[in-house]
């Protein structure tokens, strides 16, 4: 399938504002057949400066892509083995700049014929063979000379001769047809560019109102019944009675399970040492609906009316990415296929820089000129994605953030030691009833130091409030541990039972 119908294709999966700002490739494809048109008009059919940009080395000389001027250039010399190189004549494709847009043209440079023999010399646009590109060359040449004292007889305008010296002359032809093919292109990636920042801001605030609306179906439940949660605090001297309560309404924990799945689907970006990276847009889409398949149990366990209506937007918002990635390949893709269908067709040589790396940024050596071509911003997938972890996933804290060190389970009645490092409180006393004095992360002796007056109740009182079915199951571990240490000190098993005698 040509890509003109497949990316049309695509378009109409994608939503209006987005396919409105798309890249017009078929309209760019007009523009190439009338760029080609113009060039046969010359007497520059792009049949033969083709075949002169594939033989010019072997045949008739050399052609090179170069910069003059701070323009980027594609110089054809057709100058033989032994010929003197004051004579040689010089076709180049440059592409200038005239304030707001981009003017393609072609710089001939060329003697003045000395014999008059010459001017019978004739020009044949498309050569029968190789072997014929040698007269070709001359040829077009010649008949550029032609051109160049008809555009002077007759006085037009759209040519411009800039400079005359001795035999040389120089010959500057702006390309039309080429012109209107840039000015399309530069028009539709600028649109483009401001489309997508316009999109970057849009996406922030939906989010930003999103992380809202979670935030209140993902309060914790002594927020919605202060009754169950009561402040730790040394002065109080009953951190050692607490008992967090399940309290009220809410859908904490089934926000973050929705939000643990996603973030192990990595729907968008890898993070592995072996899938690091931004994903395929086929990757991204295949994870995306093995996500939406995975949550869908968890809809139905959602109690508060506006967490089903926040998951939808969760899910829309995703939906959004995902098209933004279709959305922005499909058009760099378009880019840079009618780049090179243009240098194809018309034999003029862009930039290499521009066919492949047209959304990147451009190299500090490219002409001023072509910085013209707006870049979209490539990354802005990614960009969006960085926003739901930096605006969205942080609304619900996540258990790891707040683990021991030494057990990995939630580090409830954490102690923090004078190096600053926490652990929880039965792991640090099993570490004092060792002798061992060094922190186990900065060896500093701060171990033996620690007593009640280092317990983190604010943090204490976090755990509880956040955190509350793993507080109580950490707390029950911790008294079934410290019970059955107590057996064991007593010289009793936790097996045996109660003997009388």
């Amino acid at each position: 399938m040509h890509f003109s119908k497949t990316y049309s294709q695509l378009l109409l999966t994608l939503p209006p504002e987005l396919r409105d700002n798309a890249i017009e490739y078929r309209q760019l494809k007009k523009l190439i057949n009338q760029v080609v048109n113009e060039l046969d008009s010359l007497g520059l059919s792009p049949s033969v400066l083709q075949q002169l940009l594939e033989h010019g080395e072997t045949v008739d000389g050399s052609t090179r892509l170069e910069k003059i001027d701070g323009k980027w250039t594609a110089a054809i010399s057709n100058v033989k083995e032994g010929q003197d190189d004051s004579h040689k004549p010089i076709v180049v494709y440059e592409i200038a700049s005239k304030s707001t847009y981009l003017e393609p043209r072609l710089r001939l440079s060329f003697k003045h014929p000395h014999d008059s023999s010459q001017s019978d010399v004739s020009f044949t646009a498309k050569p029968s063979s190789p072997e014929d590109l040698q007269t070709v060359s001359g040829s077009i040449l010649h008949a550029l000379q032609l051109h160049s004292v008809a555009f002077e007889n007759e006085a037009l305008t759209s040519h411009d001769i800039s400079r005359e010296t001795d035999a040389t002359q120089e010959l500057i032809i702006p390309l039309r047809s080429d012109t209107a093919f840039f000015q399309l292109l530069t028009s539709a990636l600028s649109s483009l560019s401001g489309h997508f920042n316009a999109l970057h801001v849009n996406f922030n605030s939906t989010l930003t109102a999103l992380a809202t609306s979670i935030s209140s179906a993902a309060r914790p439940a002594s927020s919605s019944d202060p009754k169950s949660f009561s402040a730790y605090s040394l002065a109080a001297s009953n951190a050692s009675t607490l008992r967090p309560s399940s309290g009220g309404k809410s859908d904490l924990y089934t926000w973050r399970e929705v939000f643990q799945l996603y973030v192990e689907a990595e729907v968008f970006e890898g993070v592995g040492e072996t899938s690091r990276g931004e994903r395929s847009v086929e990757e991204a889409e295949r994870r995306l609906k093995l996500f939406v398949g995975r949550i869908e149990d968890k809809k139905r366990t959602l109690k508060l009316t506006g967490s089903k209506e926040a998951l939808d937007v969760f899910l829309k918002i995703n939906l959004f990415i995902l098209d933004i990635k279709k959305f922005q390949f499909a058009n760099a893709e378009a880019t840079r296929k009618i780049l090179k269908k243009h240098t194809k067709r018309t034999a003029l040589p862009i930039p290499p820089h521009l066919l492949s790396n047209w959304n990147g940024p451009l190299p500090e050596s490219s002409s001023s000129d072509l910085a013209l071509i707006p870049q979209p911003p490539s990354t802005l997938p990614r960009l969006l994605v960085q926003a739901i972890g930096e605006t969205l996933l942080p609304v619900v804290p996540h258990i790891d953030d707040y683990a021991c060190l030494i057990c990995t389970s939630i580090a409830f009645k954490p102690i923090r030691l004078s190096c600053t490092h926490l652990f929880c409180v039965r792991c640090l006393v099993k570490l004092q009833k060792r002798g061992k004095a060094s922190c186990p992360m900065c060896r500093a002796p701060t171990v033996l130091k620690a007593d009640r007056t280092n317990v983190d109740y604010a943090l204490l009182n976090f755990m509880s409030d956040w955190f509350p079915r793993e507080s109580r199951a950490k707390l029950r571990a911790n008294e079934r541990e410290a019970a059955q240490e107590e057996l064991e000190e007593l010289g009793l098993s936790g097996s045996q039972g109660c003997s009388i005698m």
